[in-house]
């Protein structure tokens, strides 16, 4: 089904989220062929042997956007309200973040290496 045209595949929007060490969520807006819009949510999984990820998709069309975000709203707010009302749902926010951070520091130490490298090296002319 390739026409040549591989702008039409790719998203017009696209949103992730980080879930953790080896799942992402991807929210991405497409454009139909007839000018109208839908979106796919997809749950990528790192696999444990390495090799490759697991993929699943829900495709979510205008019509249903509100009926499923109400749903979807609601089922979140039953959980923490009346199911889990004490758990810390933003311990995983601050997790992330911090793992975020240290991934920045990291980068930046192997910069500064580089960097630090390189240097020594036009000193020695090289």
């Amino acid at each position: 089904m390739e026409t040549g045209d591989n702008k039409k595949f790719e998203p017009v929007y696209t949103t992730k989220v980080r879930a953790g060490k080896r799942r992402t969520y991807f929210f991405d807006v497409r454009e139909t062929k007839g000018g109208d819009y839908f979106i796919t949510l997809t749950e990528s999984t790192r696999k444990f042997n390495g090799n490759g990820y697991d993929r699943h998709k829900i495709f979510l069309y205008k019509e249903d956007f509100n009926r499923f975000t109400e749903a979807l709203n609601g089922t979140v707010d039953h959980v923490k309200n009346d199911l889990m009302p004490d758990y810390d749902y933003d311990e995983f926010t601050r997790r992330q973040e911090e793992w975020e951070k240290e991934q920045e520091m990291n980068e930046g130490r192997e910069e500064m290496e580089v960097k630090k490298d390189i240097s020594s090296e036009d000193d020695m002319g090289w």
